[in-house]
C-alpha cells in the first residue's frame, strides 16, 4: 500500500535515514525507484528493502574505511547506484557532494577544485566511471591524488548477501549533503545542507504539491542537481511513491521519452526547467508526439527554471491540452541551493498566472500593472507563495530597507530551509546566509538569507524579474538579459530554446551590448550568417528600443551553461573577452567552419 499524507508525518522521521527505515519496514516490498533504459525500458529497480539494504552495506563499507565524519565526491552517471551511495553516505556520517562525471578537461579541473575545496581526496563511483577516467585523464594532474572507489564493489547486492548494519542516531543539524552551487553566478562554492534541512524542504514541497495515494513520480533532471535530486529522489522516499528515473541524455535527444514515460507509468509529479517544456512544445509543433498518449494522470507539472515563460505555458498547454494535460497542472516555482531547492510555488489546482507590465517602468525598477495589449506590455510570471515556516521578503540591496509593493528588490529568504552556510568560507555566509535588514542589531535572531536575485511581490505571491549583477543597464534603465535572449531566440525560425546569452562588456569607453546566439549549420544557411545577425539585432531594435553592439554567431553547445541547463552569463562574458569563445560561420560552399 502506498501511505496517506497523514502517515508522513509521523514523529520517528526526523531525517532522510529515517524515512528509508520505516518504508522498508512498512513497505519493503513496493517499489522505490526504476531507472529506464533509454528513457523507456525499465533496466534496473529497487525495492525499499532493496534500498535499505544496499545503502547499509555501502555505510559499512564506508565506515570501514575511515570516512565517518568526513566528506566525499559523489560521481555517478544516471542510474540506481548513486541513490544507493547518497542514502549510504548519510547513514554512515559521511557528507556527499554529488559532481557531474568529467566529459572533457574543464570537467576534471573542477572536479578537483571541488574535491579540494571539500577538503576529500576520496571519490565514489562506479566501475565504468572509474575506467573511463583514468583511460581518458589518467595523465592530468587533476586526477592525482584522487582514489576512486567502485562503490559497486564495496558490498554485494542486498539480493546476494543481506547487509547487517546498525544505523547510528542522525544528528538533524549535521551536515547531510555538501551541494555545490551550478555557478550560474560566480565559482562553485559548497552548500552544507543539514538534514533538519532537507527534511524541512520536503514537508513544505509536500504541503504545497501533496502527492496523494498511488502518486507517481518520473523524471529526467540530472541526479547530482538540486532539483534533480529533491523530485526524483528525496521526495520520492519522503512520500512513499516510486520513482520512475532516465537518463538527461535520453530526454535531450528525444523529449517526447519524458511525456511518453509520464502516459505509461501514470506519473503525478513531474519537474524540469522551462527549457525542456519548451523542447516539448517543439516536438509537438514538429510532428514528433504521436506516441505520449495520455497525460491526464500529471497533477503536478513543476516549473522551476529562471526565467519561467509565460509564452511557453501557455504554448505548453495549448500543444498538450489534446493528450489530457491539465493547464492547472502547471506549477511554476522559485528556489535555490541555498535555500535547499524549493522557496516558493504555485498552489496545485490553480491555474498558474501572469501580470502584464510596463517595461518602461521595469526598467526603472518600478511596477506599473498595464493591460497585455498596451504598447510595452512584458508579461511576469508568479512563482507563488512561500509555506510553512519560508518567509520572503524584497529589499533594496544597497539601503538594506525593505521595497513597498511598487519596486523591484532582492530577493531575501528566511525559515527553516536554508543552509547552514558555505563550506569553509565565513565570512561570505555571514554576508549571504546571515543577512540583516538596516536598523537591525547583530544581535536580534531573525537574519535572511539574501539569494541575489530580483523580484517583488504582489498580493503575497512572488514575481522572479532576474539576477541581481546579470541587469543590464543602459543610459540609467535596466534591462533584463533573459527578455533580450527571448528575443534573439525568436528572431529567426529554427533557434533553439536557451540558445542565447546577453551580457554588457565595458571597453574602458562606454558599456556595450553583447549577444551570443548557438546555431547550428542548417540555419546558418538559410538566412546566411550576417543576415541572421541583422534580424537579431533589428528584433531587439525593435523590441527593446536597444541597440546591441555585437551579435556573435556560436555553434550549438559552445555556451556555458549550468549542469540544469542554464546560460552562464558572467562565464560566456569572460569567453567572450578573452576570445575563447569562437564565431560559427558558414563557408561559401555551405560546409560550417570555425573563425576568430
Amino acid at each position: 500500500m502506498t501511505t496517506t499524507a497523514p502517515d508522513r508525518l509521523v514523529a520517528e522521521i526526523r531525517t532522510l535515514p529515517d524515512a528509508l527505515r520505516l518504508r522498508s519496514e512498512k513497505q519493503p516490498d513496493e517499489t522505490a525507484y526504476v531507472f529506464l533504459r533509454n528513457g523507456e525500458e525499465p533496466e534496473d529497480s529497487l525495492t525499499y528493502r532493496e534500498l535499505d539494504d544496499d545503502a547499509c552495506a555501502r555505510a559499512a563499507a564506508l565506515e570501514t574505511a575511515g570516512l565517518t565524519g568526513k566528506s566525499a565526491i559523489l560521481l555517478y552517471p544516471s542510474g540506481l547506484e548513486f541513490i544507493r551511495t547518497l542514502i549510504g553516505c548519510m547513514y554512515a556520517g559521511v557528507a556527499g557532494a554529488p559532481v557531474q562525471v568529467p566529459r572533457r578537461r574543464q570537467g576534471v579541473e573542477r572536479l578537483r577544485r571541488i574535491a579540494d575545496d571539500a577538503g576529500t581526496s576520496t571519490v565514489l563511483t562506479t566501475a565504468e566511471v572509474k575506467r573511463d577516467l583514468e583511460e581518458r585523464f589518467g595523465d592530468l594532474p587533476e586526477l592525482a591524488g584522487l582514489t576512486l572507489l567502485n562503490t559497486e564493489a564495496l558490498a554485494p547486492r542486498s539480493s546476494d548477501a543481506p547487509a547487517s548494519y546498525a544505523l547510528p542516531v542522525s544528528d538533524p543539524d549535521g551536515i547531510a549533503l555538501l551541494q555545490y552551487t551550478s555557478g550560474s553566478t560566480g565559482d562553485p562554492k559548497g552548500v552544507m545542507v543539514t538534514h533538519a534541512n532537507f527534511l524541512s524542504n520536503v514537508v513544505e514541497t509536500d504541503e504545497l504539491w501533496p502527492c496523494e495515494p498511488q502518486g507517481t513520480f518520473v523524471s529526467w533532471l540530472p541526479l547530482f542537481h538540486d532539483m534533480g535530486m529533491l523530485f526524483g529522489v528525496v521526495l520520492p522516499l519522503w512520500a512513499g511513491a516510486p520513482s520512475y528515473l532516465m537518463a538527461p541524455d535520453a530526454f535531450i535527444r528525444r523529449p517526447a521519452r519524458w511525456l511518453e514515460a509520464i502516459s505509461r507509468f501514470r506519473g503525478t509529479h513531474a519537474a524540469a526547467p522551462s527549457f525542456a517544456y519548451e523542447l516539448c512544445v517543439r516536438a509537438a509543433d514538429e510532428g514528433r508526439t504521436a506516441d505520449v498518449g495520455d497525460l491526464s494522470s500529471w497533477r503536478v507539472a513543476a516549473n522551476g527554471a529562471e526565467p519561467v515563460r509565460w509564452g511557453t505555458i501557455r504554448a505548453f498547454d495549448e500543444a498538450f491540452a489534446p493528450y489530457g494535460f491539465n493547464s492547472r497542472a502547471m506549477a511554476p516555482g522559485y528556489g535555490l541551493a541555498e535555500n535547499t531547492l524549493k522557496a516558493t510555488g504555485s498552489p496545485q489546482d490553480r491555474k498558474p498566472s501572469a501580470l502584464w507590465l510596463s517595461a518602461r517602468a521595469l526598467g526603472e525598477n518600478r511596477i506599473e500593472i498595464v493591460g497585455e495589449a498596451a504598447e510595452g506590455a512584458t508579461p511576469m510570471v508568479s512563482s507563488g507563495v512561500p509555506v510553512l515556516g519560508t518567509q520572503v521578503c524584497t529589499v533594496d540591496p544597497v539601503t538594506l530597507e525593505l521595497c513597498p509593493s511598487s519596486r523591484v528588490g532582492e530577493i531575501w529568504i528566511s525559515g527553516p530551509c536554508v543552509a547552514a552556510g558555505y563550506l569553509g568560507r565565513p565570512e561570505l555566509s555571514e554576508e549571504t546566509f546571515r543577512a540583516r535588514l538596516r536598523g537591525t542589531p547583530r544581535t536580534a535572531e531573525q537574519t535572511y538569507l539574501r539569494s541575489g536575485d530580483l523580484g517583488f511581490l504582489h498580493n503575497g505571491e512572488l514575481y522572479v524579474t532576474g539576477r541581481l549583477k546579470d541587469v543590464v543597464i543602459r543610459k540609467g534603465r535596466n534591462y533584463y538579459p533573459q527578455d533580450i535572449e527571448l528575443t534573439a531566440e525568436s528572431a529567426v525560425p529554427g533557434l533553439h530554446p536557451n540558445c542565447a546569452a546577453a551580457f554588457s562588456v565595458d571597453d574602458g569607453t562606454e558599456e556595450r551590448l553583447v549577444v551570443v546566439v548557438e546555431a547550428d549549420g542548417r540555419v546558418l544557411r538559410t538566412p546566411g550568417e550576417q543576415e541572421l545577425r541583422e534580424r537579431i539585432r533589428d528584433a531587439i531594435r525593435e523590441s527593446h528600443r536597444l541597440e546591441a553592439e555585437d551579435i556573435l554567431v556560436v555553434r550549438r553547445g559552445a555556451l556555458s551553461k549550468t549542469s540544469s541547463g542554464k546560460v552562464q552569463r558572467r562565464a560566456c562574458r569572460r569567453r567572450y573577452e578573452d576570445g575563447s569563445l569562437d564565431a560559427f560561420v558558414v563557408a561559401p560552399a555551405g560546409s560550417a567552419r570555425v573563425s576568430r
